[in-house]
């Protein structure tokens, strides 16, 4: 019996240095809370990964920082198409 495989914390970087996105990944495939940032440092988006699928509820955000809309992704039959991440981009 193998064990569960431990989750990885994944950030990526504007052309600029500074935050894009943060969250976390096992093999490469997003899981759990991620963010993404605009390049002045405000968040842009919010929400939950299941095995590289968008779950519950997502939020967005506009440019003061302050909820614009939140987006039910009902649990990924909105957005069904598993995401992984291709760490030689960013």
């Amino acid at each position: 019996m193998s064990s569960p495989k431990k989750s990885e914390e994944f950030i990526q970087y504007h052309k600029d240095g500074s935050i894009w996105a943060v969250g976390q990944v096992i093999d490469q495939v997003p899981t759990g809370y991620w963010e993404w940032f605009r390049k002045d440092g405000t968040r842009m988006r919010s929400g939950y990964f299941l095995d590289g699928i968008q779950v519950g509820m997502w939020t967005t955000y506009d440019r003061n920082g302050e909820v614009y809309k939140v987006t039910d992704m009902k649990d990924g039959k909105k957005n069904a198409t598993q995401t992984s991440i291709d760490r030689s981009k960013g």
